[in-house]
């Protein structure tokens, strides 16, 4: 066999390889660009200081169980010390007997709460005793009527086993308003003017000011259609906004970018996660438009599917 022959077979080797190469490098490409639900991207929370509280009360009130017994639940009807302003300790038995409660529960003392449902026909008394003779401990999400003012709201509860008995503290989630949204915005768009790399930075710190329970900030640039930064989820600062779909598979942030581009300011309504019930909600966001980049806002409403 002559050299060019060799030649020329080594060539047509290198181009098969090579074409296998593009093609698989454009299928990567393609395949890195294809739209991705955030939930598979990211999944924030932040951590409360209603939160906060009710575990640092659980976890007390656990260890005066373990330490004094069972028929030391009463004390939680009657010591100071395990109610921290709206949050309080309750306790029941793995049978369903409700023993102990220093808040508004205290009314289903003595009885069977194994068939107790919450405003929407939710038995999570009978979900959280399966948890704890499971696992020992977890948190179980229900609507309780709010003492405060009367209504159903979403209630998380902490609870941990302790023998046949099971130590629970709840807190309701703090949900911004829509004038809350609204203030964060302009104290955004106030920073953005007086130094635009140092708000960006600021936006993207998680535990920052910009961040406000299920308050904070994100920046779209108006050009890329990139995200600049994201008060709870840096990891999707820097994904296009075709790259990224709602919980319910829209394009909301291309849907919410062409009307920034159409109108400059106004309000859009979405599916999306709170950061501190960790539920897909309904999202109302305000945007406004400063120096070619989309600045928005959003608050939370409930609904009764969640």
């Amino acid at each position: 066999m002559n050299i060019s022959r060799i030649i020329l077979i080594g060539c047509a080797v290198f181009a098969v390889i090579s074409g296998i190469g593009l093609r698989a490098e454009h299928s990567e490409t393609a395949k890195e660009n294809e739209p991705v639900n955030v939930l598979d991207i990211s999944e924030p929370h932040v951590v409360s200081d209603a939160e906060r509280r009710a575990k640092t009360l659980l976890a007390k009130a656990v260890v005066h169980v373990q330490k004094d017994g069972d028929e030391s639940v009463k004390d939680f009807m009657s010591d100071a010390e395990y109610i921290d302003g709206e949050l309080y300790v309750f306790a029941l038995g793995i049978d369903g007997q409700f023993l102990a409660s220093g808040g508004s529960s205290m009314v289903l003392v003595g009885d069977s709460v194994l068939d107790t449902q919450d405003v929407y026909g939710n038995p999570f008394f009978r979900e959280m005793i399966t948890k704890a003779v499971h696992n020992g401990f977890g948190e179980v999400q229900y609507h309780w009527t709010n003492p405060t003012d009367r209504m159903g709201e979403p209630k998380t509860t902490f609870f941990e086993r302790v023998g046949d008995v099971i130590v629970a503290v709840g807190y309701y989630p703090e949900r911004s308003s829509a004038t809350e949204a609204k203030r964060l915005l302009a104290r955004a768009m106030a920073a953005i003017v007086e130094s635009e790399q140092d708000s960006l930075a600021e936006f993207n710190d998680t535990e920052g000011s910009f961040v406000e329970g299920d308050l904070y900030v994100f920046v779209m640039d108006m050009s890329s259609g990139k995200l600049l930064a994201h008060g709870v989820s840096p990891e999707l600062v820097g994904r296009s906004h075709n790259e990224i779909l709602s919980p319910d598979d829209k394009p909301i942030l291309t849907e919410m970018l062409n009307l920034a581009k159409e109108n400059g300011r106004g309000v859009y309504t979405y599916q999306w996660l709170n950061p501190l019930s960790s539920k897909v909600e309904t999202k109302h966001t305000y945007y406004r438009v400063i120096d070619n980049k989309l600045v928005g806002v959003g608050y939370y409403t409930n609904s009764n599917n969640t």
